[in-house]
C-alpha cells in the first residue's frame, strides 16, 4: 500500500491548518512515487503550492512519475523560472521522455528554457529513432582511463559520481572515448590503490548500438543481469548508458502493447484513463472493420456449400464445435510463439525446428481431439457423420497449430511486431480455413 494512503488524513489536516512548513518536512521524507500519487489526490491550487515547496531534485523525481496530462498541467501553472529549474533538474532520459509526449509548440517553448548544454543533449537524444536505445539512454555516466591508478579513479568517481545515473558500474574508455571495458565499483574499492585500472581489466563487456531497438536493451540486461548497459555508436564510442530502472519501464510498456495487440487493438501511446472516447474508437475500429471483412469470407464459403449443408443438416450442429476448436488451437500456438520470440527463447534461425515441433504437436493434439469428436459425431449422426467430424477436427487442429506458430515467425522476419498475430486475427483466419476443410471433406464423403 502507498505511504500516502496510510497517513493521508494527517496530511489533509496539515493542509486545512495551512501548516506548510510541517507539510513540507513530512513530504520530504516520502518516496517520489508516493508524493506523485498524493499530489494527484489534492486540489490543483494545493498541488501547485506543494510541488513548488519541494526541493529541486525531489520535485524533478516526483515530476518524472506523473502521467503526461498531469505533467502538462503542472508546466502550464509554473512560472518560466520554475520550469527552467525543473527541466535542469530532470535526468536527460526523463527530459527526453517528457518532450516526446508534448505538442511541438510546447516542446519548442521548453527547449528555449534549457541551458546550452542541456539543449544540445536533449536535441541529440530526440534525434534518435522512436523506440530506439538512443531515446532511452542517459549521457550521465562515469568513465575512467586504463592508465589511471585505482586511487585516481576513485577520486574521479567522488568528484563526478553525484551527477551520474549510477556508479555501480564504471566504464573505461581510451583517449578517443572508445569503450574498452567496464568494472564494478566493488572491484575498484577492493583493489590495491596503487594498481592501475588496466591491471583490473579483462576486456569483456556488453554494449549496444544507440540505433538498436529498445527491446534489445531489455533482453541484454535480463540475459547478463546488468545494472547498466553501455550505449555506443558504430565506431564503439561511448555515448551513454541504459540502466535497469529504464528497462523495467520499457518492459512494462512492451508487455502492455503486446496485450493490446493480442486483443486486436492498436497500441495506445497514453494511459487508458487519459484517452478520449474518440481516441479509443480510432485505435479499435480499424481492426474490427478488417476482421469483419474476414468474417464475410466465412459467410461466402457457407453460401457456396449450401447444397452440402441442406443435404445433411446435422453438419451444422458441429460447425461451432469445429471452428471454435481451430481458433482456440491457433490462439494457443501463436501466444506461446509470440512470447518465446519476445524473451529470446525462439530465434528466427530456428524457424524450421520450431515448425517441425508444432507439426508433431499439432498431429498429436489433432488425433486426440479427433478421437473425442468421432464419438460425438457417431451418437448424433451415425458413422458417416462421425468420420467427417473426426477427420475435420484432426485437420483443423493441425492446420491451426501450424498457422498459429508460423504467422508470428513470418511477421518477425519482415520486421513487424509478432504480437500482431493476435487471437482475433488467428481465429478469423482459422475460421475461413476450417470452413473450407469441413465442408470440402463433407462434400467428398457424402458424394455430393
Amino acid at each position: 500500500m502507498h505511504i500516502s494512503r496510510l497517513i493521508k488524513p494527517d496530511i489533509l489536516e496539515l493542509i486545512e491548518k495551512k501548516d506548510w512548513n510541517q507539510l513540507k518536512d513530512v513530504l520530504s521524507h516520502w518516496p517520489a512515487p508516493d508524493i506523485a500519487d498524493f499530489l494527484m489526490d489534492v486540489e490543483m491550487p494545493v498541488r501547485i503550492f506543494l510541488f513548488r515547496s519541494l526541493p529541486g531534485k525531489v520535485s524533478a523525481d516526483v515530476f518524472s512519475y506523473l502521467e503526461s496530462r498531469d505533467k502538462d498541467e503542472l508546466l502550464q501553472a509554473l512560472s518560466v523560472d520554475e520550469t527552467r529549474y525543473l527541466l535542469a533538474d530532470l535526468s536527460p532520459d526523463d527530459r527526453t521522455e517528457l518532450f516526446e509526449d508534448l505538442p511541438g509548440q510546447v516542446i519548442q517553448r521548453l527547449l528555449n528554457l534549457l541551458s546550452p548544454h542541456d539543449y544540445l543533449e536533449t536535441v541529440e537524444l530526440l534525434g534518435y529513432p522512436e523506440e530506439s536505445v538512443g531515446r532511452l539512454m542517459t549521457p550521465d555516466y562515469v568513465a575512467i582511463r586504463p592508465s589511471w591508478t585505482v586511487e585516481q579513479a576513485l577520486d574521479h568517481i567522488r568528484r563526478l559520481g553525484k551527477d551520474s545515473e549510477t556508479i555501480n558500474v564504471i566504464f573505461i574508455t581510451d583517449e578517443s572515448w572508445r569503450l574498452i571495458d567496464s568494472l564494478g565499483l566493488r572491484k575498484l574499492i577492493l583493489a590495491n590503490p596503487t594498481d592501475t585500472i588496466e591491471q583490473l581489466m579483462d576486456y569483456r563487456f556488453i554494449s549496444i548500438s544507440a540505433l538498436e531497438d529498445r527491446e534489445k536493451a531489455v533482453e541484454l540486461i535480463n540475459r547478463y543481469d546488468l545494472v547498466a548497459l553501455a550505449v555506443v555508436d558504430n565506431e564503439g564510442i561511448l555515448l551513454g548508458i541504459v540502466t535497469v530502472d529504464d528497462v523495467i519501464d520499457v518492459a512494462s510498456q512492451e508487455i502492455t502493447e503486446d496485450f493490446q495487440m493480442a486483443a486486436a487493438v492498436t497500441p495506445l501511446k497514453e494511459s487508458y484513463s487519459e484517452a478520449s472516447i474518440w481516441f479509443l474508437y480510432r485505435k479499435r475500429i480499424g481492426w474490427l472493420a478488417f476482421l469483419l471483412l474476414v468474417g464475410l469470407v466465412s459467410s461466402t464459403i457457407i453460401a457456396h456449400y449450401e447444397k452440402t449443408l441442406s443435404a445433411a443438416i446435422v453438419l451444422t450442429v458441429f460447425l461451432p464445435l469445429l471452428i471454435d476448436s481451430g481458433g482456440n488451437t491457433g490462439a494457443q500456438s501463436s501466444t506461446l510463439i509470440v512470447r518465446a520470440i519476445a524473451v529470446g527463447d525462439v530465434e528466427l534461425v530456428e524457424w524450421l525446428r520450431t515448425l517441425a515441433r508444432e507439426l508433431l504437436l499439432g498431429m498429436t493434439l489433432g488425433a486426440t481431439m479427433g478421437f473425442i469428436s468421432w464419438f460425438l459425431g457417431f451418437f448424433v449422426g451415425g458413422f458417416s457423420i462421425s468420420l467427417i467430424v473426426a477427420s475435420t477436427m484432426f485437420s483443423i487442429v493441425l492446420v491451426a497449430n501450424i498457422i498459429g506458430a508460423a504467422l508470428p515467425l513470418v511477421l518477425t522476419r519482415f520486421g513487424f511486431d509478432p504480437a500482431v498475430a493476435s487471437s482475433p486475427l488467428i481465429t478469423s483466419i482459422v475460421d475461413v480455413i476450417g470452413l473450407i476443410i469441413y465442408l470440402s471433406i463433407a462434400t467428398y464423403t457424402l458424394a455430393l
